[in-house]
């Protein structure tokens, strides 16, 4: 008996050790956040140096906590029969993000920040002339050093490269189940694409043309955000070159850019921001400082922000509610009635820009960048054969040309940057996600259409955060989805989505 107590005594305590362990590191990450929140938003130029230095310790600090010799001890002590539910699912969230940090070497952690702020730093003025040639120096130094961490996770993951780098955004997702997924959207996506367009050739409608003051524009999206339920005490929307949500669930910061010649852009880019920091801000409270508190995955965060953006703000019902609020603050005019919102925002259209795309195009640009990172990371493509590869799958997909044109090409994106290769994935099957989990609500909530017509928001909020906010990362992602929409991930909502809305 005493033994028992003995044994028991010390299960308790090494995973009291462990959540205190993990309890630091979620603090650095704050600081990690709100310092790579300022360098995006207001550090001054001359500050990116000093900043990619800083935050290259602030890794190392990170690494080196979780790399102490005694966590392997630690973790096999603990008896996970002791533990319940949440404690359980927690114990093996630690696990998983120990292993994560364990196979790589300190040196690589420094290198790989240092190289990805250099790049991210460049790319903002790169972007802006055209200069290939000087951003692919930067990349070339991000890609070598990401091949080597892959190669590192392969080792230990017995996983393929790519897959090892996926795996820390979409645990449990392969890049076998990535090609069946999208190569049933191609054998449908081109046309539906074509016969959306021929339908909407005829249609008249009153394009945005500015100007259109800023100041307008971010009193219009900070009123759509607080009906959205953001926390303005809890968070902050900033102006950055590329729109983000980061930082912790007490501290959310997102991030836009405004158009003077077009505010339906910025618009639909707050609210997207908006679904991520719901999520965030919305993660159960008692798990904040743990791994198990944090987001399942990528996909369904961004399922979240994709939900927010496409299935709720571009829902006719919706849009006839915040028709007059757009018309308040932008001015009563042809291009803000209702009927020309509609058309604006279920306009189909190849296009150049991913962050501008609509969401029956949008699959195609995720498609393109997944199979050129693939590439990349597996050593089948250069970061020299980048352009050719971009243009070559880009007139594929979308007709379109991008010959010379790196800035709308190959260097619109900020995730190369730092390294952020398996990411692209989880925007469309964030949009899969979203499709699933909006049928679901709708079967359940009979007046849906009804309540977001006036205004009511709350069965919406009430539903996402009783099957995926509450949820954290307690299940993995097939569980978490089939306890919210009764089935595992089923692209056939997605596609029943895109049917409905635009030839339905």
């Amino acid at each position: 008996m005493s033994l028992g107590m003995t044994e028991t005594k010390s299960s308790h305590a090494a995973y009291q050790e462990l959540t205190e362990r993990f309890r630091r590191q979620h603090h650095l990450r704050h600081l990690q956040a709100m310092a790579q929140w300022d360098a995006a938003t207001m550090m001054p130029a001359g500050g990116n140096l000093a900043r990619a230095e800083a935050l290259a310790e602030l890794d190392v600090l990170m690494h080196q906590l979780l790399m102490a010799e005694d966590i392997p001890t630690l973790f096999d002590t603990v008896d996970p029969e002791q533990l319940n539910i949440w404690e359980a699912a927690n114990l093996q969230e630690m696990y998983r993000s120990w292993q994560h940090t364990n196979v790589l070497p300190e040196d690589l952690v420094r290198a790989k920040r240092l190289a990805g702020s250099t790049c991210e730093h460049a790319w903002r003025d790169q972007r802006h002339a055209n200069d290939w040639a000087g951003f692919a120096k930067n990349l070339k130094k991000v890609v070598e050093l990401s091949r080597q961490e892959a190669t590192l996770r392969a080792e230990a993951t017995r996983l393929s490269p790519y897959d090892s780098m996926l795996d820390l955004h979409e645990p449990g997702m392969t890049g076998v189940v990535l090609d069946q997924l999208f190569a049933d959207l191609k054998t449908w996506l081109p046309d539906l694409i074509q016969e959306i367009a021929s339908r909407q050739s005829g249609d008249v409608y009153c394009a945005p043309e500015g100007p259109f003051a800023v100041v307008q524009q971010e009193k219009l999206s900070r009123t759509l955000m607080d009906m959205l339920g953001f926390d303005f005490y809890s968070g902050r929307l900033d102006v950055s070159t590329h729109p983000f949500c980061g930082g912790v669930p007490q501290d959310v910061r997102i991030t836009t850019r405004y158009s003077e010649d077009d505010f339906t852009r910025g618009l639909m880019g707050v609210i997207h921001e908006t679904g991520h920091a719901r999520y965030e801000q919305n993660l159960p409270q008692l798990w904040l400082t743990q791994p198990v508190g944090k987001a399942r995955s990528m996909g369904i965060h961004e399922s979240q922000s994709l939900f927010f953006e496409m299935q709720i703000s571009r829902h006719p019902a919706f849009l006839k509610r915040i028709a007059p609020v757009i018309q308040q603050y932008i001015g009563k005019s042809s291009v803000t009635e209702l009927a020309n919102l509609q058309m604006i925002y279920s306009r189909v259209k190849p296009g150049l820009i991913r962050v501008d795309a609509d969401e029956v195009t949008y699959p195609a640009h995720i498609i393109l960048r997944y199979e050129i990172e693939r590439a990349l990371i597996e050593g089948q493509l250069e970061v020299d054969d980048i352009p050719d590869a971009w243009n070559e799958k880009m007139k594929a997909y979308l007709g379109l040309d991008t010959s010379g044109d790196f800035c709308n090409g190959p260097m619109q994106d900020i995730h190369w940057t730092d390294g952020a290769f398996g990411y692209f994935p989880s925007y469309t099957l964030g949009a899969m996600y979203a499709a699933q989990q909006f049928a679901a609500m709708e079967r359940e909530i009979s007046d849906l259409e009804q309540r977001l017509m006036q205004g009511d928001m709350s069965p919406v909020f009430e539903w996402l955060n009783h099957n995926i906010w509450s949820q954290a990362s307690c299940f993995d992602t097939d569980t978490l989805i089939t306890q919210a929409t009764g089935e595992p991930l089923n692209p056939a909502h997605f596609k029943a989505h895109l049917m409905r809305r635009y030839l339905g």
